[in-house]
């Protein structure tokens, strides 16, 4: 029997095998991965043929508070596992097409684009223009007004079944762990697979090719909801934050009047200055962008500059995270173990909080090897930190590489 919708099984299973890869949690009908992985033809098949009938109607979203760094809460929503695997096929149908349309200064959830991309690009262009916007949109994913974005779905997208569903998925209510459900007329849940997509068309519109419209010369990064605005005076930047907040106004967002301000841009060649209401660094993806002190690389004499460097936030995050794996009370492993433990996540962390200023992160490590040696005596019954030290120090002299922060060196940085 011929379908009303035409969609290939073989879509249903690829989408399934890229929920699985980026694995995840249940939604409300508590089906886990592993669950559906058992009878999987079965499950496929069932999302399959409600998909091609006309008949799927996505479950409620699972309500999720996850803790913020100033002591308060976000919510995610997070859709069943079938829910993410239909999210992910209409994704896989329209992402491509969608993505040529996107502006090269948008970096975030996009192929091919990164968040060290836009990190160093803020950089740079931080050395050419004296003043930053650091725009914060007040809960944006919370806030996307759904007859706005459903406007600009019809606009950009011409795939029927697709946009039948992404109607469904933005109206699906939130229900909480006492299971009440709340009715939802905005917003696109963090934790939906198509919900950085459906963002990055929305500030697209919204921002990025209007920015290019109307403010043609000057240049942003924008990595989701996080933005970054360059300027050459303070009245100029005062008049676009003024212009960019009349903006979101117009599409259902609002800036936030405490979080979004001016920078002003301070390094050797430009003059020392402040203002009212500007402030001298600005936080972006994990960095802190401030004056700092370094070195020429060719000259040896010290400059000024103003440069990223992993932020006090996310070192805050990164020694907390170190605390939970509770080392030194893991005595049921050898070294290897340990390394196995620490070394994936150490690398991570030195590959992108390392990649601009990466000996600030020294100081992040320092009370690491502390631990490590605390696991020796523990492990060992070692009656000596004295001996439990010179186990370590011989460790590390015979295998520099061991532990991936010990390849990060104490020393002043280059200016480059």
């Amino acid at each position: 029997m011929t379908k009303p919708i035409e969609i290939d099984k073989r879509l249903i299973y690829k989408a399934w095998l890229r929920v699985r890869e980026n694995k995840g949690a249940h939604g409300v009908d508590q089906l886990t991965i592993e669950e559906i992985q058992l009878n999987l033809k079965d499950h496929l098949y069932k999302l399959w043929n409600r998909m091609s009938s006309g008949s799927y109607m996505a479950k409620a979203v699972r309500k999720v508070e996850i803790p913020k760094g100033d002591g308060k809460t976000r919510s995610l929503g997070i859709p069943t596992v079938l829910d993410r695997v239909a999210q992910m096929a209409a994704v896989m149908m329209i992402e491509q097409k969608l993505d040529a349309q996107f502006h090269e200064n948008s970096y975030g959830y996009r192929p091919r684009k990164s968040a060290l991309q836009a990190v160093g690009k803020a950089r740079s262009e931080c050395f050419k223009k004296a003043y930053v916007i650091d725009l914060d949109i007040k809960g944006f994913f919370d806030n996307i007004p759904h007859d706005k974005m459903l406007e600009m779905v019809e606009r950009h997208i011409d795939i029927a079944w697709v946009k039948l569903y992404i109607k469904r998925w933005l109206k699906s209510p939130m229900e909480d762990s006492q299971g009440i459900r709340t009715e939802r007329e905005k917003g696109t849940p963090q934790g939906g697979v198509i919900s950085p997509l459906l963002a990055n068309l929305y500030l697209h519109e919204v921002f990025d090719a209007w920015m290019e419209e109307n403010f043609g010369g000057i240049t942003f990064e924008r990595y989701a909801d996080d933005v970054i605005i360059h300027c050459v005076t303070l009245k100029q930047a005062k008049y676009v934050l003024d212009q960019v907040g009349k903006r979101m106004k117009a599409f259902g967002l609002e800036l936030h009047p405490d979080k979004t301000k001016i920078v002003y841009c301070w390094h050797d060649g430009r003059e020392k200055r402040t203002a009212p209401g500007v402030e001298d660094k600005f936080d972006f993806l994990g960095y802190t962008f401030r004056t700092r002190t370094a070195r020429d690389g060719e000259t040896e004499k010290k400059r000024n500059v103003f440069t990223p460097a992993v932020s006090e936030k996310a070192k805050k995050k990164i020694k907390g995270a170190i605390r939970e794996l509770r080392i030194s009370k893991q005595t049921g492993l050898g070294i290897d173990g340990i390394r196995e433990i620490l070394n994936p996540k150490l690398q991570g962390w030195k590959t992108y909080y390392g990649a601009f200023r990466g000996s600030e992160l020294y100081q992040v490590f320092e009370g690491l090897n502390e631990k490590i040696v605390k696991w020796y005596l523990k492990k060992y019954k070692v009656g000596s930190a004295r001996v439990a030290w010179k186990w370590l120090e011989d460790l590390k002299a015979s295998s520099p590489k061991a532990f991936a922060h010990w390849t990060i060196h104490e020393r002043k940085p280059a200016f480059v």
